[in-house]
């Protein structure tokens, strides 16, 4: 196995083993571990047809002490359930979605990238209804699968500021809709919006509520915060989806001793921030330097170096990850070598 840390992107790379369960009769499997990166499938399989799959995302880091860590692994699980809750989905059980992703990166563990490279080993548990038929009913079959792909540094040359844009012309999901699950439909709304942004050179797309058109929901394929008086906010909406990295920012600022607000945030109010920024898996914060929005012509500053607050929850957030801090929150788990 030859991997040169330093020029891993965000993409698939081949490791041993992937692991898998399937849910047929009304009861899932063993655990099945396989060097297979394919999956056979009829082509009138449920997931083909009617997007009936959901998946997570999340991360093993090499630490300064040399040990290996997952990150909140029982977040993700419940975050899944949820999804295959609305979905109809069956649903993996927490063991079984933690084992399977702890013995992922056991056995693939000398994939994870060395402390220092500023890379890590990314985990993609998937779920996919496998029923074989035409109708749009639920499926009543299912495989769970988690495999994984070493990826690089978000950040390669240090954290910088991102400019994004607020374009109206799509919705990313609607209320009482799928935008608070995991679901691949909800990737793919965003797309064309996505490729517009990056031809007129911006970084995210900023997405508003589907109704008003005024309340910003999510930034890309993130959540956002702003940081106001001591105070962290983020966005309260039934579309929004719930980021994990998000909800351990809001316990990062309480534990600074900051006020954290969950709640409607307008786009006038962007303007009242002294920071901001999308926060997510990959990146874990995205600051922003700048909001442009195409239909008032109006742009928001936010200036052209890391916020301090949002350096601060940054780094606190990336120590406790590569072990550099004590894990005061128990959101790391230790992976021994088999």
């Amino acid at each position: 196995m030859k991997v040169d840390w330093n020029k891993l992107g965000f993409d698939y790379v081949k490791t041993n083993v992937n692991i898998r369960y399937e849910y047929k009769g009304g009861e899932w499997s063993e655990m099945q571990v396989t060097e297979d990166e394919y999956i056979p499938m009829h082509i009138s399989t449920t997931c083909l047809h009617y997007g009936l799959e959901c998946f997570e995302g999340l991360k093993a880091f090499k630490g300064a002490d040399g040990k290996v860590r997952i990150f909140r692994m029982d977040e993700n699980a419940k975050r899944m359930q949820s999804s295959a809750r609305k979905l109809c989905l069956p649903i993996p059980t927490q063991s079984m979605f933690e084992k399977a992703c702890y013995e992922c990166v056991q056995r693939n563990i000398d994939f994870v990238p060395p402390y220092g490279s500023g890379a890590s080993l990314y985990l993609r548990p998937l779920l996919i209804g496998t029923k074989v038929g035409l109708g749009v009913k639920s499926s009543p079959e299912a495989m769970f699968i988690v495999f994984c792909s070493p990826v690089g540094a978000y950040f390669k040359d240090g954290m910088k500021p991102i400019k994004v844009i607020i374009d109206r012309m799509q919705d990313r999901a609607a209320p009482r809709g799928t935008g608070d699950i995991k679901a691949g439909g909800n990737y793919a709304s965003s797309i064309l919006s996505g490729e517009k942004a990056h031809v007129m050179g911006y970084s995210n797309v900023m997405y508003l509520d589907a109704v008003e058109h005024k309340y910003i929901e999510e930034c890309g394929a993130a959540n956002f915060f702003g940081i106001k008086d001591n105070t962290y906010v983020t966005p309260k909406s039934p579309s929004i989806l719930p980021s994990i990295t998000n909800k351990s920012l809001r316990q990062l600022a309480q534990h600074l001793g900051m006020k954290v607000e969950e709640r409607p945030i307008s786009v006038e109010e962007l303007g009242e921030f002294s920071e901001a920024g999308a926060c997510g898996t990959a990146a874990v914060i995205s600051p922003i330097e700048s909001v442009y929005d195409i239909d008032t012509e109006k742009i928001v500053r936010y200036g052209e170096e890391v916020g301090p607050v949002s350096l601060k929850l940054y780094n606190m957030l990336q120590d406790i990850q590569y072990g550099r801090a004590e894990d005061l929150f128990g959101w790391t788990k230790v992976v021994e070598r088999a």
